[in-house]
Parts: structure tokens; C-alpha cells; sequence
């Protein structure tokens, strides 16, 4: 062989390479939304004009992250800030996001009950890995963002609440207490992905509290503590007269049973920065650290120091909000008052106001009906119709653990300009006034 020949490399049959793969990983399922996106991409790339709804994240041409965190990145990597930060996370970081609590949500936590990672979905893995053994119950509403897989992933027997809209698409106290006395992790997220909406403080007072009562019973009967995980991510981006509320805030009895999650991914803009945080009792937070490290999940040192620094500074973070939230609201609204509308001319649609996080809640109500003398029978049909026809992609509560068909979808507005909905929302009608 030659220095410009190459050599064919013969992987042989690709099902028995994967058939000799692990029964854990061969059944899991990939991400369902990466896949609607990735042929989302590449209508684009072929010319078609797309209101591309799908992802959740942010086009930085739209939202870019605050100007004093990336310019004190920049400043960081310039000081030769790229080196291993501590397992952890660096003790600045850590002491601010402590701080940052406190002034949100009126919670203090020590700085050995903060953990740092790429990420908050690190830290959502970690938690199942941390607290549930094979055959233990976690339990979550279903639609939700990835519970199903990780509890594929980390083989527990998931327990899924079904959702209703008039319920904000939140699990009640109602639905969660049969399965308290013997489930090891209650799973929450306000606002929801992908729902938008936000649990009321009263009712997560509720649901705190019966997890109190509950490890009461077991610290009296000797069995190991239920704890209750609160995905926060998106709890800046909460409008009109919701609110978000912390747990432990709510009842601070339930300080060493919560596990908080947040970071700077959807609040700031940063989702390819990578950096989150957890905050929980100290013991768990050390075993998190130790299972994070041998993973690899550190949040890169250059924005830790950075992110540090802007947490600090409660004045830059209210002038970013001011902007940012804003152009949430805009485009979120003006998806609601378009599909409104629909609404009150009779088309099959609903909607759910606008309650927090990145996403409206829409339902195409054309299970049923029929278009171009074909019957549409599932999500799936009618997602692919509203892309074909009217040029919208969207994600449906399939992608999301829910397994009805009810015409339920997520709208992302992190990657689009007012431009894009205002051009997509009659096409858009024009399709529904085709359905029959």
C-alpha cells in the first residue's frame, strides 16, 4: 500500500455488530425531537422556508447570552482559565450560586450542598443514577422531558401520571399520594417541558409537605428516604401572574429531601455554554460529585469563572432579563393570539395561554378528520401534515412519554425571529380550512 492509498475498512454485517451490543442500550430509544429536527434541517438546507418550532434552544441571532458573561469568558480563556476545574465545581462558582438562591427564591444553602455540571441534564442523569437502584419507582407526569429514558437507562419501574390540560398539564397531590409510600423519587419540573406551564405554589406546598409526612414514616420504620427532584431550569421564565416557587422555600422541612436543579442553559440564553447546578443535603451532593467525576460532567473552568462573576452581579442580570423575557413573551403571544384566533373562527385548534419556559402548548384537534382523502389517525400524521403544508415544524406530546394520540404538540420559540411566525401563522390557517 502506498502513502496515498487507503485502506477499505470492512465492518461486516451491521446487525450482528449490534446484536453483540448491551440488551440496555439496545433498547433505548434515541432522542425523538434530534430526529424530528435533523429532517427539519434538511428542508431547510434544501430551500424550503420552515417555522422551525422544534428545538429547545436559542439562536443566538435572536437571543444572545448577556455581553458581560461572554466577554468575561473571553477574559478567562485569555488568562489561561482552561485547565481541570474541581470536581465539583470552582468554590466562587459555587459560593455565587449559593447567593443566586438566596436572592431568588429566599433559600440558603451551604456551599457543600452545591454541586456544578455541564449542564443540568448531567445532573438529571446523575440523580436517577444516585438514588434509585434496579426495580425502584420513580415517578413523574408524563408528557415530560426524558424521564422515560432514564428510567429505561437506570432500569426503574417508572410509575407515569397522565396530565390533564385543566391541570396545566401538572401532576395534583391527588394523582402522586398512591404512589408516595413506595416510590424512592417524585420527579417535577416548573415550568414544564414541554408544556410551558407552571405549578401553583399551593399545590407544590401540598405535594412538599406529603413528601415530608412521608419520610417521616420511613425514618420511624427505618427505610430509606423518598426524595423529590425539582427541575427549575427554566424558573426565571415565568410571566403574567404565575410564579415560580421553590420547594424548600415552601416547606423548609423538606431541605434534606429535595434535590434543585437549575443553570444557566434556558434563563441566560447559554445552552451551549454547560453550565448547571444542583443544590441538595451535603451528603447527596458528595455522591453526585463522586459518580459526575468518574462521567466527566464538569462544566468547562473559562465559564465557571465567568458565570461566577455574572451571578454576582444582581444588576446585569436584571437588565438582561428585561430584554430577554421580553422577546419570549412577544413570540409566545403572538403564537397564542394567532391559534386563538383560529379558535374563535372555528377551527380544530386550542391552545393553553402562555405561562412560562420557551414553549406554548397547542392542540391540532384533526385526529379523525382527513386531508387530500386521507385519514389522519396520530400525532405523527398530523406533525408531518403542518410541515408539508403550512411549513411549521413542531414536536408532539409523543416525544415526551406521552403515548395518547390527542393532537397535543410543543412549540419551541428559541430559534425563530417574529418574522418567522408572523409568515407561518396563515399558512397555517389556510391548512386548517383544508381539513375536513
Amino acid at each position: 500500500m502506498t502513502d496515498t492509498q487507503t485502506a477499505a475498512l470492512n465492518f461486516g454485517v451491521a446487525s450482528k455488530i449490534d446484536a453483540s451490543l448491551s440488551d440496555n442500550v439496545r433498547g433505548l430509544k434515541g432522542s425523538e425531537i434530534l430526529k424530528i429536527a435533523a429532517g427539519v434541517r434538511e428542508l431547510v438546507a434544501a430551500g424550503k422556508q420552515i417555522c422551525n418550532l422544534t428545538v429547545g434552544d436559542f439562536n443566538p441571532k435572536y437571543f444572545p447570552i448577556p455581553g458581560p458573561l461572554r466577554d468575561g469568558i473571553a477574559k478567562a480563556l485569555g488568562a489561561g482559565e482552561t485547565n481541570y476545574p474541581p470536581s465539583d465545581g470552582l468554590p466562587g462558582l459555587r459560593q455565587a450560586v449559593s447567593d443566586f438562591v438566596e436572592r431568588e427564591c429566599g433559600v440558603k444553602y451551604p456551599v457543600d450542598g452545591v454541586l456544578i455540571a455541564a449542564g443540568a441534564r448531567p445532573i438529571l442523569y446523575g440523580t436517577y443514577r444516585c438514588v434509585l437502584n434496579p426495580g425502584d419507582k420513580v415517578v413523574y407526569a408524563v408528557p415530560s422531558w426524558n424521564n422515560n429514558h432514564y428510567s429505561w437507562i437506570t432500569q426503574a419501574k417508572a410509575v407515569e401520571i397522565v396530565t390533564a390540560r385543566e391541570d396545566g398539564f401538572q401532576p395534583t397531590l391527588a394523582q402522586i399520594k398512591p404512589h408516595l409510600a413506595d416510590a424512592q423519587l417524585l420527579c417535577l419540573c416548573s415550568p414544564q417541558n414541554p408544556t410551558g406551564t407552571v405549578i401553583k405554589p399551593e399545590v407544590l406546598r401540598e405535594i412538599t409537605q406529603a413528601v415530608v409526612d412521608e419520610n417521616r414514616r420511613r425514618e420511624k420504620a427505618g427505610k430509606r428516604n423518598l426524595f423529590l427532584l425539582h427541575d427549575a431550569v427554566y424558573g426565571s421564565l415565568v410571566f403574567g401572574d404565575n410564579r415560580h416557587a421553590n420547594p424548600v422555600a415552601l416547606v423548609p422541612e423538606a431541605a434534606p429531601y429535595v434535590i434543585y436543579l437549575d443553570g444557566i442553559s434556558k434563563c441566560f440564553a447559554g445552552t451551549g455554554l454547560r453550565v448547571g447546578w444542583v443544590l441538595a443535603a451535603p451528603p447527596v451532593i458528595a455522591r453526585m460529585r463522586d459518580f459526575l467525576g468518574h462521567v466527566g460532567a464538569w462544566a468547562p473552568r473559562a465559564e465557571q469563572k465567568a458565570t461566577a462573576d455574572f451571578l454576582n452581579n444582581a444588576q446585569q442580570i436584571s437588565e438582561f432579563r428585561a430584554v430577554m423575557d421580553k422577546q419570549v413573551q412577544i413570540r409566545l403571544n403572538a403564537l397564542y393570539d394567532g391559534f386563538a384566533a383560529m379558535k374563535k373562527d372555528g377551527l380544530a385548534v386550542d391552545c393553553v395561554h402562555p405561562q412560562g419556559a420557551i414553549y406554548l402548548s397547542l392542540q391540532l384537534k384533526l385526529i379523525g378528520k382527513s386531508f387530500g382523502g386521507k385519514k389522519l389517525e396520530t400525532n405523527s400524521q398530523i406533525g408531518d401534515l403542518l410541515l408539508d403544508q403550512a411549513g411549521m415544524a413542531v414536536v408532539p406530546f409523543q416525544a415526551f412519554g406521552l403515548k395518547d394520540e390527542t393532537g397535543w404538540f410543543r412549540l419551541s420559540i428559541g430559534a425563530v425571529s417574529m418574522a418567522d411566525i408572523d409568515q407561518a401563522l396563515p399558512r397555517v390557517r389556510a391548512l386548517l380550512e383544508r381539513v375536513k
